[in-house]
């Protein structure tokens, strides 16, 4: 009996997994579930509890949140990303931290083969393939799901078939929950049309009126959440989350180029990522140089477009991300966030290394650093090169 290594979340995909591949192709089937943020400790135990139910000989559970914050997130922070300046790759990310561990599992497990629950149409297949390609070479690939071109009716039909009890209500919604944001899709996603209704959104709106949190910054990491400290940058992104996320805040439909090619739609709720960008690119806008931010946000966007296409192995990636560390030793203070129902507001920032400093000078108003001598000589200098160029012209053309 061969055995196969699953990436596991007690979904309706890979529920379908475990019992096609065990009771229809014979294999011995290890689950494993990595855990980004998206579940808590009762949940990962009834995840637990659905595999064995289904027919799995093992399951191992990892706790991989702040291994997924130090190795991608922090990055996604400092580069403020957001693809087509709306989705902070909430999904995108989390696959490649699921796919790296997963490989390690299999290696550890010398299992023959490795399987996911990737449709044929969508990123996750490719981002999951070319790590296991990249870092377990040889072991066999089983996609089900893909392979077999199936429906979500289709797969709901063989559970009920196989008597699996599941709410099959929910499965209608493909949710994938995380640290950095919850993606969501539906009937309403498929198409160029639709919002997701209410009920679909897995944090409902709860609150009203507004509030202002704060939030301070270390060498660019989020440190602390209206005062109250936190030994890791993932518990103060948690903590956020439970804040502002009642208010409705972060949800929107992304929409994209895939990696195969096609346009695809997918609607995402992620409260604290878009407050944390928001409230750090603010900061950055205080403390860094203009040709500082100018660069970060070149090398930023194409850092998440080559993570977004699964690309996090390539070592292009940890030069810029050693680009990034460097350009966060001022990003250091406390940015002013106002929450109000389905949105929220920058209000201003403090840090000692904020370069609008009155010492050197107030905009329109009044300058310390100069006199009105050294703007006219300065305007003549920096403007030479052009007036050359057209007195040149002017020239040519007889004028």
């Amino acid at each position: 009996m061969k055995k196969v290594v699953l990436g596991f979340s007690g979904g309706l995909d890979t529920s379908y997994c475990v019992k096609y591949l065990t009771e229809d192709k014979g294999y011995e089937v290890h689950s494993i579930i990595v855990n980004t943020g998206g579940f808590g400790e009762d949940e990962l135990m009834e995840i637990e509890a659905h595999a064995y139910r289904l027919g799995v000989k093992s399951h191992t559970t990892v706790d991989a949140v702040k291994g997924y914050y130090n190795r991608i997130i922090k990055y996604l922070v400092f580069g403020n990303v957001l693809k087509n300046n709306t989705y902070p790759l909430s999904v995108s990310a989390e696959r490649l931290i699921q796919a790296l561990h997963i490989a390690e599992h299999v290696k550890q497990s010398e299992a023959d083969a490795v399987a996911h629950g990737s449709t044929g149409a969508g990123n996750d297949q490719v981002r999951f393939d070319m790590v296991f390609h990249i870092m377990i070479p040889g072991v066999e690939i089983i996609t089900p799901i893909r392979d077999l071109k199936l429906s979500r009716e289709e797969e709901i039909a063989y559970l009920k078939s196989k008597d699996v009890k599941m709410n099959f209500e929910r499965a209608a919604y493909s949710i994938n929950k995380g640290l950095w944001g919850t993606s969501v899709g539906g009937k309403e996603t498929i198409s160029s049309k639709g919002m997701l209704p209410e009920e679909a959104w897995p944090t409902q709106v709860s609150e009203s009126g507004s509030k202002e949190v704060s939030l301070s910054f270390e060498k660019g990491e989020l440190t602390k959440v209206d005062g109250k400290e936190f030994s890791h940058p993932a518990e103060a992104i948690q903590y956020l989350q439970l804040i502002a996320g009642p208010y409705g805040i972060g949800r929107d439909i992304h929409v994209g180029d895939t990696i195969i090619g096609i346009k695809g739609r997918v609607g995402f709720e992620a409260a604290a990522p878009m407050i944390i960008i928001k409230a750090h690119h603010a900061l950055e806008k205080h403390v860094l140089t203009k040709w500082q931010l100018n660069w970060k946000d070149t090398i930023a966007n194409f850092y998440g477009n080559w993570l977004h296409e699964g690309q996090i192995l390539d070592p292009v990636m940890r030069d810029i991300e050693a680009f990034m560390q460097s350009s966060q030793q001022n990003v250091t203070g406390d940015v002013y966030v106002q929450l109000q129902p389905y949105r929220f507001q920058i209000t201003g920032i403090e840090s000692k290394f904020d370069l609008m400093n009155s010492r050197f000078g107030k905009y329109g108003e009044m300058n310390t650093g100069w006199a009105g001598e050294d703007v006219r000589g300065f305007s003549k200098i920096f403007g030479n090169q052009t007036a050359i160029y057209y007195s040149v012209k002017n020239e040519s053309e007889g004028k």
